[in-house]
């Protein structure tokens, strides 16, 4: 087991190391125009981001991410406890929640940009627009889900409404509603972007575009590895925090096997 867990350790830290390695000598042997060598985008990264440009670019960027992330987390949570708890609710709404969320949000960004504006306030909702599907119907199939026993249970021992939909069914559907939001998070990155290539004046979206229309290449290749780093850095403190909450469910499951 330890030799196996040993294993799996190096691959772990070998295989980045590989991909790293490769990258540098690619750049550097295929003299493409489009792909500046390794060592430029990281003298390219460090004049940018350590840290010149952080509160230009990169603070702007996560504060709209963020917002518009827990905004969708806040809405989805609270109507998919709703759709999940009423029944008749959840099949008269099902045609529309399927409709919204079929629309590309990119396809919204004319709308958002005439409603409400090219500030900070269309970016967000945009992110909270793509971000509430994923969470919203995880958490009402989640509370919908739920055994019947358990809400028996509680009746049966005259536990309070609100101490029922907090201790029960949320606790219950708490795996599939993180489930959401871990689907959700890539979402927001990806919205985050798009939305700042567009009528921005700030954001990693805006520096990634103007870098590439101006050919600063390094530059553009250096807000694209922020990118990826920003993207691996929240899922890992995401993921830290899925842990702490869900330790029980992780527990319960250990007992079970």
């Amino acid at each position: 087991m330890r030799r196996r867990e040993g294993l799996y350790i190096t691959a772990e830290v070998l295989v980045p190391v590989l991909v790293i390695l490769g990258v540098l000598i690619f750049t550097n042997t295929a003299g493409g125009f489009y792909f500046p060598p390794l060592q430029e985008v990281l003298v390219a990264f460090q004049k940018n981001w350590l840290f010149t440009r952080i509160p230009l670019d990169l603070v702007p960027s996560l504060v709209r991410l963020l917002s518009g992330f827990l905004i969708a987390v806040l809405i989805g949570v609270l109507l998919g406890v709703l759709l999940g708890r009423v029944a008749w609710l959840r099949r008269q709404t099902s045609p529309i929640i399927e409709f919204l969320r079929a629309i590309p949000p990119p396809a919204l960004l004319p709308f958002t940009i005439l409603a409400i504006g090219v500030d900070s306030s269309a970016k967000v909702a945009l992110i909270a627009f793509v971000c509430v599907w994923p969470i919203l119907l995880n958490t009402m199939d989640g509370v919908a889900g739920i055994e019947p026993t358990m809400a028996e249970t509680a009746q049966v021992y005259h536990i309070p409404t609100v101490d029922a939909l907090l201790h029960v069914q949320l606790r219950a559907a708490s795996p599939q509603i993180f489930a959401g939001m871990r689907t959700a998070l890539p979402l927001a990155i990806i919205m985050m972007v798009i939305s700042e290539m567009v009528a921005s004046t700030d954001g990693l979206g805006y520096f990634v575009l103007q870098a590439q229309r101006t050919f600063a290449l390094a530059d553009m290749w250096s807000g694209i590895l922020l990118l990826g780093i920003l993207g691996y850095l929240l899922n890992l403190v995401f993921t830290l925090i899925e842990r702490g909450v869900l330790a029980w469910h992780r527990g319960a499951r250990a007992t079970a096997q």
